[in-house]
């Protein structure tokens, strides 16, 4: 996979869609694979993405919705709830 200095992870794409479109995929890449802290056990780097909004804390096992590329939207500031599956 190619990388280059100004678009980061988004070389892979290499010379194609424009340098403007490939530095916002850039942006979002980055934030996306950035190494996040669970809000619930404080650990740093076990958090992952299970699916666009969902994210999972390798630690302490929390499931909990987020934004679709980082594990805390703009409500989660105020509100911390797991997401908590029931068993039948």
């Amino acid at each position: 996979m190619g990388r280059t200095k100004v678009v980061g992870p988004a070389g892979r794409y290499g010379t194609r869609y424009g340098v403007s479109l490939r530095k916002r995929v850039r942006d979002v890449l980055l934030k996306r694979y950035a190494k996040h802290t669970c809000p619930f056990c404080e650990a740093k780097g076990t958090v992952y993405r299970i699916t666009t909004g969902i994210w999972k804390c390798r630690k302490c096992g929390n499931t909990w919705a987020g934004a679709a590329y980082t594990p805390f939207s703009e409500l989660a500031t105020y509100i911390k709830k797991p997401i908590v599956k029931k068993e039948y």
